[in-house]
């Protein structure tokens, strides 16, 4: 709603700032996309809800077409001289239009001007509500408000250490289906993993390699590149590595052709005490073994990859 006219003493209010609504001067402004008819705020939501149409003109209308009146009205309204909200509780000041908030807020005659208690509660009221203001009833209200808040925070707490406990147990269980897939490397004979033998080609080719020791398991390349498992398929070949495996040994140089046991870090530090038992061979002249599955039965199908696996390290091979 608009500001009365009564309101402005001494000033001649132009047509153009009143409201066509209220017929009060303009509160809050805004005006129409088209035909730019200006309005309180207020007044003309209140009329949109009803219909959609400008109140002037009736031309088509919605609240998101609404707009902020020109900076030159605002002026001519920011220059208007209004009395005190609170004349009629004894003020007399006049005051700028623009200025009028700032002045509500200190007005002595504004009876929801903040004051704090000085009866032993120092909390801020109205000044309205000082006379039947009841300390200890307002104290005793703010405390059963923070006890509500605190049993909320509680039950806050007690849902989240619940979630923290399923959280555990899930933990658990992985950790328990790890384990159960250690004991199985363990437990089936060599017939039951499906291995092959070696050729007899394989095995000549194996002889000619050292066996290697690697003493820095932590050093392990389980994501070479390119250039790297290039260089390590050029070492190969020039021992003497079979061509119809040496394609397959290079696809299993890479953690993404790994085994279940060897694929990803988390595995890989769950059975890194077993990795001693690896019979590796090393390629010649590289910080490289290669594990080739029909030496290494003994380690089951979830550490060994048909028809073997190159590790790349970065130091650490005897």
């Amino acid at each position: 709603m608009g500001y009365d006219v009564n309101r402005f003493n001494g000033c001649e209010v132009d047509e153009e700032l009143l409201c066509p609504i209220c017929n009060g001067v303009l509160e809050d402004p805004v005006q129409a996309p088209v035909c730019e008819h200006a309005f309180c705020k207020a007044c003309i939501q209140e009329w949109l809800n009803h219909q959609l149409t400008c109140p002037v003109d009736r031309q088509s209308i919605t609240t998101a077409q609404l707009k902020p009146v020109p900076r030159i009205l605002k002026n001519l309204l920011a220059r208007l001289t209004i009395s005190c909200n609170n004349s009629s509780f004894g003020c007399t000041t006049n005051v700028k239009l623009d200025a009028l908030h700032i002045h509500l807020n200190e007005c002595n005659h504004n009876p929801k001007r903040p004051v704090r208690c000085d009866h032993g509660c120092n909390l801020i009221i109205p000044l309205d509500e000082i006379g039947q203001h009841n300390c200890v009833k307002e104290l005793h209200s703010i405390i059963n408000a923070q006890s509500v808040q605190i049993n909320e925070i509680k039950d806050q707490v007690i849902d989240f250490q619940n979630q923290i406990n399923e959280l555990r147990r899930e933990v658990n269980v992985v950790t328990d289906v790890m384990r159960g897939f250690h004991m199985s490397t363990i437990a089936l004979p060599p017939l039951q993993r499906g291995f092959t033998d070696c050729t007899d080609e394989v095995l000549q080719w194996l002889q000619t390699l050292p066996k290697a020791k690697v003493t820095r398991w932590g050093g392990m390349i389980s994501t070479p590149d390119a250039v790297l498992q290039a260089v390590i398929r050029r070492s190969l070949s020039d021992s003497g590595c079979p061509s119809y495996i040496l394609d397959d040994l290079m696809e299993n140089a890479h953690e993404r052709r790994w085994s279940q046991g060897l694929s990803t870090l988390e595995t890989r530090q769950i059975n890194r005490r077993r990795y001693e038992q690896y019979i590796a061979r090393r390629i010649p002249g590289k910080q490289a073994v290669v594990v080739m599955a029909c030496e290494n039965h003994h380690m089951g199908m979830l550490l060994v990859q048909e028809p073997g696996i190159v590790m790349i390290f970065a130091h650490g091979i005897e």
